[in-house]
């Protein structure tokens, strides 16, 4: 199970959007059924923040979704928000896996 969630900071709110995306990632590494969870920032546009993210299966998502660090994540970004997240699930089919 794969997700994609982009996520743009409004104008002079990019450090602060950043600090608050990259505090969450302690917690949610300590998710067992999470795999992946990597924040990227844009090249382009350094208001836009993508996480990667990657879970064993459908059960995991769900518990990450539901986890109170999580929810916090969103009450905190929600007013530095130019719009609303992106959100796309995939389902990985094959890659490289050293």
């Amino acid at each position: 199970m794969i997700v994609v969630a982009k996520l743009k900071a409004k104008k002079g709110e990019e450090e602060k959007m950043e600090n608050i995306l990259k505090g969450i990632i302690p917690d949610v590494e300590k998710e067992e059924g999470t795999l992946i969870y990597t924040l990227h920032r844009s090249q382009n546009d350094p208001g836009v923040f993508l996480f990667y993210e990657k879970y064993k299966d459908a059960d995991a998502l769900t518990h990450h979704s539901s986890t109170p660090h999580f929810n916090s994540l969103f009450g905190n970004i929600m007013p530095l928000l130019d719009g609303q997240p992106e959100i796309e699930m995939y389902e990985e089919i094959d890659g490289i896996k050293k």
